[in-house]
């Protein structure tokens, strides 16, 4: 007698779900809006991810639950929406550390879900119990420890509204295992985005402004990354088109005006173009639109733009005055603030002419000698030849110096990198977030031999979810940041840089199923640029270059903007 096929119980009725905390918590997120969630599953929060399975929101399975953090950060700097990521109790959550703090550090919005050990045992030092609340106190907005299903709603809701309003910034929610696990009758109403907009600014301090304006002989605007947080970068563009006043970037600011932009002079600070810091130094008046005056971008402080008069606009109140006295304090909503600023003053020309003739003096040179690759002019090319659609998701070193002088960005999205913290590993994870939100973008990751080591592990994921991300990994066998201040500043007494032993970059890409091959020779540069850009799925270019090359200009630490060493 021939072999019954087993009974169909697909369409038999099935007993519905409890409505567990959750269960709660995926619905709520799905009311948010919520699409993607990037994390690494464990015991204190296995219930969430129980729940996952049939709901709409898209799980990214990294390797390492600080890839998490990192894709969400990425995730977050190209959707202006607070990227997700989420990891079990003890290492789950502090492996999540970094990543919540480089998004506090710079701006971005994040909501992170830490799974923590039953209620009753908190407090216990029962197995994988870290207080994670207390941990991450100083580099997260807001945190809530979630001590019953029934405010899940309302609790998560005030997450993601903290999270993206104001200052964008990130914050966590602890979700012990009992109040997952417990079963609730909730309605599934959910505030819905957007959040309400910050309030108007001081129609007296605009005015205040508007006069000094008035007053100037050699104006600068001074652009930083909470122009683009606050979605004020059209707005910033307008102004500067009515304006004609000539443009300095920090690091963060970098594409909320094109890189080609006649009155754009480029990035600002220790290692900015010397036109930019010679232009600040030499200006009377700073409109500094969402920058905090950092050390990276002023130098020495003291010295910093000694003659210029300062209009401060910031969506932070405690930003104004922080490091520098403002003659003019603008808070609230940027794109007011700088809708309302109407400068009528008399001609600039020669200050314009005098900043154009610094560009044209100070132009960055790319003919280095030598036949091996020269990072820079490699850099520049790819970026041009990917055009409106590239971005950056950059890692921390020389390299990250070189995307930021020499690469084209037509809007700020372009250009992710980790700024306040300065977190290798930061690359290749944020180009997975990055691409995740952007499908259709040519992203492409700048990493170096050092930072590829911190996360490299998340070629797994690449490889998994089929990511197109395009792989430039510029390996001078040195951790050549540290090198060039071992070289400068220390005498040259090398120590611990040196990375002679490292693998083979192509073979440990081919091994993880990604494409790869590897350049040395600068004629080279076209070919490999034009797979780069034209390979479909994802691939990895291991690009060798000189283990000597610096990084120029650099202004050293403590010193003035205005003394910069150059090669």
């Amino acid at each position: 007698m021939p072999a019954q096929p087993a009974p169909d119980v697909t369409d038999a009725p099935q007993p519905a779900a409890p409505r567990t905390g959750a269960r709660l918590l995926v619905k709520t997120l799905e009311g948010l809006g919520v699409e993607v969630i990037f994390g690494y599953p464990g015991g204190a929060i296995m219930p969430v991810y129980d729940a996952l399975p049939g709901s709409a929101l898209k799980h990214i399975l990294v390797r390492h639950e600080q890839g998490a953090a990192f894709a969400a950060d990425a995730y977050g700097r190209m959707t202006g929406r607070a990227g997700v990521c989420m990891a079990t109790s003890g290492p789950g959550a502090t492996n999540l550390i970094t990543g919540i703090a480089n998004a506090y550090m710079d701006s971005v919005p994040m909501v992170a879900i830490t799974g923590q050990v039953a209620s009753g045992l908190m407090g216990t030092d029962a197995f994988q119990e870290i207080d994670i609340f207390g941990l991450t106190l100083p580099v997260v907005k807001h945190s809530v420890i979630l001590r019953d299903p029934a405010e899940i709603p309302e609790k998560v809701a005030e997450a993601f509204r903290i999270a993206e309003s104001g200052r964008p910034g990130p914050v966590l929610i602890d979700l012990p295992k009992d109040v997952a696990q417990a079963e609730i009758a909730a309605p599934l109403d959910h505030p819905r985005r957007p959040w309400p907009k910050p309030g108007a600014p001081d129609a007296a301090s605009i005015e205040t402004a508007n006069a000094i304006i008035a007053r100037a002989e050699k104006p600068l605007l001074y652009i930083g990354g909470g122009v683009s947080r606050a979605g004020a970068v059209e707005t910033l563009r307008a102004l500067a088109a009515r304006a004609a006043i000539p443009a300095v970037a920090t690091l963060q600011g970098l594409g909320c005006l094109p890189t080609e932009h006649d009155d754009f002079i480029g990035m600002l600070g220790m290692h900015g173009l010397k036109a930019a810091n010679l232009a600040v130094q030499e200006s009377d008046l700073l409109i500094c639109c969402g920058a905090r005056f950092d050390d990276r971008a002023t130098g020495q402080l003291e010295t910093f733009a000694p003659n210029a008069s300062v209009i401060h606009i910031d969506g932070d109140h405690a930003e104004i005055g922080k490091l520098r006295r403002a003659d003019a304090a603008i808070t609230g909503d940027l794109v007011t603030a700088l809708e309302r600023l109407a400068p009528q003053r008399p001609s600039i020309d020669a200050w314009r002419g005098h900043v154009a003739a610094l560009k044209r003096e100070h132009a960055l040179s790319y003919d280095a000698p030598g036949r091996g690759v020269y990072a820079p002019a490699f850099l520049k090319k790819l970026s041009e030849a990917a055009g409106d659609s590239f971005v950056a998701a950059c890692d921390v070193g020389q390299h990250q110096m070189w995307v930021a002088q020499h690469c084209r960005f037509s809007r700020p999205q372009a250009h992710l990198t980790s700024g306040g913290l300065g977190a290798m590993g930061y690359g290749l994870p944020a180009g997975i977030g990055a691409q995740m939100a952007a499908p259709d973008a040519t992203v492409v990751t700048v990493s170096g031999d050092g930072s590829i080591m911190m996360n490299i592990q998340e070629l797994a994921t690449l490889r998994r979810y089929r990511t197109p991300l395009k792989i430039v990994l510029l390996d001078n066998s040195t951790l050549g940041l540290v090198r060039q201040w071992q070289e400068l500043f220390f005498e040259e007494n090398f120590s611990e840089v040196d990375l002679f032993d490292n693998p083979d970059f192509a073979e440990v890409a081919e091994a993880f199923g990604v494409e790869a091959f590897t350049v040395a020779r600068r004629d080279e540069t076209d070919a490999a640029i034009d797979r780069i850009l034209n390979t479909r799925g994802s691939i990895l270019a291991h690009v060798r270059i000189d283990p000597m090359e610096n990084v120029w200009p650099l202004v050293p630490p403590g010193r003035s903007n205005a003394e910069m060493m150059e090669a």
